[in-house]
C-alpha cells in the first residue's frame, strides 16, 4: 500500500475522495500481497529503496496512470524509501525492482482477488438463478523489441500486406458480464488460438452458471464439457450460417429441441464425446437485422423463456465493452503497452487486469449506493476520480483520511450514465485505414 508522507502535508477539501482512496486501498488486502510474495518466493529480505510490496503498487500504478513515466509514478505515489540522492528513485533501480518482482506475484494476486470478487459479483447479479459470464478473446500490441517479437510473434497478412508492425499478444478472459469484473484471464503468443487459451478457463466456471460465447466457440468438444461437468452449468451461443441440426420437438413458435451430429474426427480424438448432441434452438429476428438462431443447453422453456434468452444473449457484448475500457481508457489508445521483455509484458498485463478489477469493484459499490446497476456507472469518470484520489490524498497524513462516505454517496450522481440502449444498427468500420505506406522492419 502506498505510504503517506510525513512532511509537506497539505490540507485538502472534503471532496469525498478520501473515503474513496481508503476504500480502494483496503480492497487489496495487505495480507494477500504478503501471501503473493511468500507463495512465489519474491518477498523482500534485505532493505531496498523499492521493497517488493511497494513494487506491487507500482505495477498497479502503471495500469492506472498510462501517460505517466514509471519513475514519476514511483515519486507521486511515494513508493520509494528515503535515499541519499533524494526522494526520487533512479530509472535503473525501478527497472531492477520490477525484474526482481517478476510476474508470478502479480498473477497470484490477480487470481486471488478475481476468485474473491468476480464470482461473488456474478452471483449478486444472477439471471434466473444463474451467474452470467462471458468468454472471448482479443489482442494487444506490444513494444517492437527483438525479445517480444521472438516470444509473442506477429500477425501475418500475407505476402502483399506483410507482417504487423508490432508484436501481438492474444488474450482470453472470463468476465462476470453484469459488473465487468474479470474472473480469469490467460494470454500468450499471437499464434496461440483463443480456444487453446480458453481450455484453461472452462474448469473455473462455477456451478449454477451460464457462459455466453461467440460463434468461434461453437464446438462439441468445448460446449459439451461445460454442460456435462459441474452442477447446472449452461452455455449460450449464436449459430453459424452453415450450422446444421435435426428438429426433435417443438417448444413453441421459433423454439425447438434439436439434435446435432458430433463430427467423427472429434470423437476419434475424444472417445467420451457422444455421437449425437441435443440442444435448444431459438429463432428470432430484430428489426433491421437478418434472422438469427441461438443454440443453448438451457432446454427447459418454463425455467428459461425464449424471449428472455434472446435478450440475455445480447449481453455478450459487455465483454467487448470491457476490452474497450481497457484499450481506450486505461491504455489511452496508445499503440503498445510499455514493457520490452516477455516477462515484463506478463507482469504488466496481470497488473493491468488487477487494476481494472479494482476500478470495477469500486464502480459496483458506487452502483449499489446509488441504487442502479453497475453498467450505469461511468468507467472513465470512476477511473479519473481514483487517479485524483491516489495522487492528492497520498500527500496527507493518515489522520487526514476522514469519513467521506456520505459526501461520496451524494456526489455519485455525477458518475451515473443513462440506461443502456440496445444496439440498433449493424457493426461497421467508422474510421478507414491510413493512406500512408506501411512501415515494417527491413532485413537485418
Amino acid at each position: 500500500m502506498p505510504r503517506l508522507r510525513q512532511a509537506d502535508r497539505v490540507v485538502r477539501p472534503d471532496d469525498g475522495s478520501g473515503e474513496l482512496l481508503d476504500r480502494f486501498r483496503s480492497s487489496l488486502d495487505p495480507e494477500w500481497i504478503e501471501e503473493a510474495l511468500e507463495a512465489t518466493g519474491t518477498a523482500t529480505v534485505r532493505r531496498r529503496r523499492l521493497p517488493a510490496e511497494q513494487v506491487v503498487w507500482l505495477v498497479l500504478g502503471m495500469g492506472i496512470y498510462r501517460n505517466k513515466p514509471i519513475t514519476e509514478i514511483v515519486a507521486e505515489l511515494d513508493l520509494a524509501l528515503p535515499g541519499p540522492r533524494g526522494p526520487r528513485a533512479a530509472s535503473s533501480s525501478v527497472t531492477q525492482a520490477r525484474s526482481r518482482l517478476g510476474d508470478e506475484p502479480i498473477r497470484w494476486l490477480f487470481e486471488r482477488c478475481a476468485e474473491s470478487w468476480a464470482h461473488a459479483s456474478a452471483r449478486r447479479h444472477a439471471w434466473r438463478g444463474l451467474a452470467v459470464y462471458g468468454v472471448d478473446g482479443t489482442t494487444l500490441r506490444l513494444p517492437d523489441s527483438d525479445a517480444n517479437r521472438a516470444h509473442f510473434g506477429v500477425n501475418s497478412a500475407g505476402p502483399v500486406r506483410g507482417e504487423s508492425g508490432y508484436p501481438m499478444a492474444r488474450l482470453v478472459t472470463l468476465m462476470a458480464l453484469r459488473s465487468h469484473l474479470l474472473a480469469a484471464a490467460r494470454f500468450g503468443p499471437y499464434a496461440t488460438g483463443e480456444i487453446a487459451l480458453a481450455k484453461e478457463i472452462w474448469p473455473l466456471l462455477p456451478d449454477e452458471s451460464l457462459c455466453i460465447v461467440d460463434r468461434n466457440f461453437l464446438s462439441a468438444a468445448l460446449l459439451i464439457g461445460i454442460a456435462s461437468s459441474g452442477c447446472n452449468r449452461h452455455w449460450l451461443v449464436r449459430a453459424k450460417s452453415d450450422t446444421k441440426w435435426k428438429v426433435i420437438r417443438s417448444l413453441g413458435r421459433g423454439d425447438w429441441v434439436v439434435e446435432r451430429v458430433v463430427d467423427r474426427h472429434l470423437r476419434a480424438t475424444d472417445p467420451s464425446l457422444p455421437e449425437r448432441w441435443e440442444m435448444r434452438a431459438i429463432r428470432y429476428q430484430r428489426k433491421g437485422f437478418k434472422p438469427q438462431t441461438l443454440l443453448t443447453s438451457m432446454t427447459d422453456p418454463a425455467a428459461y423463456p425464449a424471449a428472455e434468452v434472446v435478450a440475455l444473449y445480447h449481453e455478450r457484448w459487455e465483454i467487448e465493452l470491457g476490452y474497450g475500457e481497457v484499450k481506450t481508457v486505461m491504455l489511452a489508445r496508445e499503440e503498445t503497452t510499455r514493457s520490452r521483455t516477455p516477462r515484463g509484458v506478463s507482469q504488466e498485463l496481470w497488473g493491468l487486469a488487477l487494476a481494472y478489477n479494482l476500478v470495477r469493484l469500486e464502480m459496483e459499490r458506487m452502483a449499489a449506493e446509488a441504487g442502479v446497476t453497475p453498467d450505469r456507472i461511468s468507467f472513465k469518470g470512476a477511473l479519473m476520480c481514483i487517479e485524483h484520489a491516489l495522487l492528492t490524498l497520498s500527500l496527507d497524513s493518515a489522520g487526514r483520511i476522514p469519513e467521506h462516505l456520505r459526501r461520496l454517496r451524494a456526489d455519485v450522481a455525477h458518475f451515473i450514465l443513462p440506461k443502456r440502449r440496445r444496439r440498433s444498427y449493424p457493426r461497421a468500420v467508422k474510421i478507414k485505414m491510413s493512406n500512408y505506406p506501411r512501415k515494417r522492419r527491413g532485413p537485418k
